[in-house]
């Protein structure tokens, strides 16, 4: 190519690419949205709204949160997998989102290939709570009280398929007991309904109870973690209670859809890792009881993928099912 057609070539080049670029480099420029799959008050809502105002101010512009609850988070999953590949459609989900992969046969969206991973923001352990009236302060008397009455007591959860449910579904194959799974559209209206005496019993995240353990509306059993909590080092372990199947810890983290371009995907996960790095964030998770994170999207695509494969073999040995 002659000297001045590679020339016209290039500048033509740069005319086009200009305007892709000048909108990367001022990304963000507008207010960005969070898609939440599930109702307000439970405990995804609880998470992101927590680092609301820390990772705003890291990323210049205000985030508006959309609670879009139902068909255990797979509403509002859908609508962010169809939403506009541009920065500004982010979905804040937790570890359902590995789960339901194998529960519904038909999801209209691909968990892998509809999403590409930004960062991982907390893990938190499931909480087992019980309301005041029932008469059991531990894991083995709540063993005996569901084997004094079979099929008599109720454990809600945040829908089908959530971490709660699949903790629920290894109690009871794990101790041959008969509860019944209450599935809801989200934590806030379990944890009410569970306050309230509609339901016996609950498992859900810490941060969407806590506060009522602490007030004393719901009795703390045990937890679903490994080892105790440091918010709540006096409730114990299902492992220390006899139980050592039932650790089943969820963690909450954010999507992109997956055409979103690489370098905001990155500059999304810089910022959000910073917000959830700084010490008041970090402060007031780990009072909700969570664990801060913050990883690469590469890491956060290996958990992805791990936890599909594993959720795939614990859904089917514990029988958990669509109610």
């Amino acid at each position: 190519m002659k000297p001045f057609a590679l020339a016209r070539a290039l500048a033509l080049a740069m005319l086009v690419l200009a305007p892709a670029v000048a909108s990367a480099q001022a990304y963000p420029s507008r207010p960005i949205k969070f898609i939440v799959p599930y109702p307000p008050g439970g405990g995804t809502d609880v998470v992101a709204r927590i680092m609301n105002e820390p990772l705003a101010t890291e990323l210049g512009q205000p985030i508006i949160i959309e609670n879009k609850g139902g068909a255990a988070g797979n509403v509002g999953t859908e609508l962010a997998a169809r939403a506009p590949a541009d920065g500004y459609n982010i979905l804040f989900t937790l570890s359902s989102h590995t789960i339901n992969p194998k529960l519904y046969d038909k999801l209209p969206f691909d968990v892998e290939k509809d999403f590409v991973p930004i960062s991982m923001a907390t893990l938190i352990p499931q909480i087992l709570v019980v309301h005041p009236s029932v008469p059991a302060n531990n894991v083995q008397e709540l063993i005996a009280l569901a084997k004094a009455q079979p099929g008599k007591l109720n454990f809600a959860s945040v829908g089908t398929g959530s971490p709660g449910h699949i903790a629920g579904e290894l109690f009871k194959l794990k101790t041959g007991i008969d509860i019944v799974h209450v599935p809801y559209k989200g934590g806030g209206p379990a944890v009410t309904d569970t306050i309230g005496g509609q339901v016996q019993m609950l498992f859900v995240s810490m941060p969407a109870v806590w506060q009522h353990v602490k007030s004393g509306r719901v009795k703390a059993i045990a937890v679903t973690s490994a080892k105790r909590s440091v918010t709540a080092p006096d409730v114990p372990t299902f492992v220390e209670s006899g139980v050592p199947e039932v650790v089943v810890d969820s963690w909450y983290g954010a999507f992109a859809p997956a055409k979103t371009p690489p370098a905001i995907v990155e500059y999304l996960n810089k910022q959000l890792v910073a917000a959830i790095n700084s010490p008041s964030l970090k402060t007031l998770l780990e009072s909700q009881g969570a664990q801060t994170v913050g990883n690469t999207t590469s890491d956060f695509a290996k958990v992805i993928g791990d936890e599909i494969v594993k959720w795939r073999k614990v859904v089917q040995v514990s029988g958990a099912k669509l109610d």
